[in-house]
């Protein structure tokens, strides 16, 4: 089967098998501090779209650091430590970000919004064009989990 998108390292290839479920950028504080971006491309799947090989032997972490018991976690290669994908615990989602991940980010869909942007940011408000939202737009569903 052709995978649309694959990312991830010469260790661990990640492929997503369908569209993302939800593509924004994100202008959240984790994303700023886990990838040194001011903001960030993020693509949410359905978990069951992403896969890669040997899963088990991956790396986990936790995405954010200040919440440790958080649902999503990083996970890494085992050998080279290349950021492979976030996976949620719950089962809900998987997410690639792809300029981080490995994928061709030319090759992805163009982030239809704009995620997690507040005055307290600092900086002006986006103004290219594409919503901008608080959170989530609001229409975005929680897939349900496993």
């Amino acid at each position: 089967m052709s995978s649309p998108y694959v990312g991830g390292c010469e260790h661990h290839r990640v492929r997503a098998s369908a569209e993302p479920i939800d593509n924004h950028e994100c202008h959240c504080n984790v994303c700023k501090k886990v990838t040194g971006q001011h903001t960030t491309h993020v693509a949410f799947f359905n978990h069951g779209d992403i896969r890669t090989d040997n899963e088990s032997a991956m790396k986990r972490v936790p995405f954010n650091a200040d919440n440790p018991n958080g649902p999503l976690e990083i996970c890494l290669c085992e050998k080279c430590g290349a950021v492979l994908m976030l996976d949620d615990k719950q089962h809900r989602i998987r997410v690639a970000v792809p300029n981080v991940m490995g994928y061709d980010d030319a090759a992805f869909p163009k982030a239809t919004y704009h995620a997690f942007w507040d005055t307290t940011k600092g900086y002006p408000k986006p103004t290219d064009g594409r919503p901008v939202y608080e959170g989530l737009q609001p229409s975005f569903a929680w897939p349900k989990g496993a």
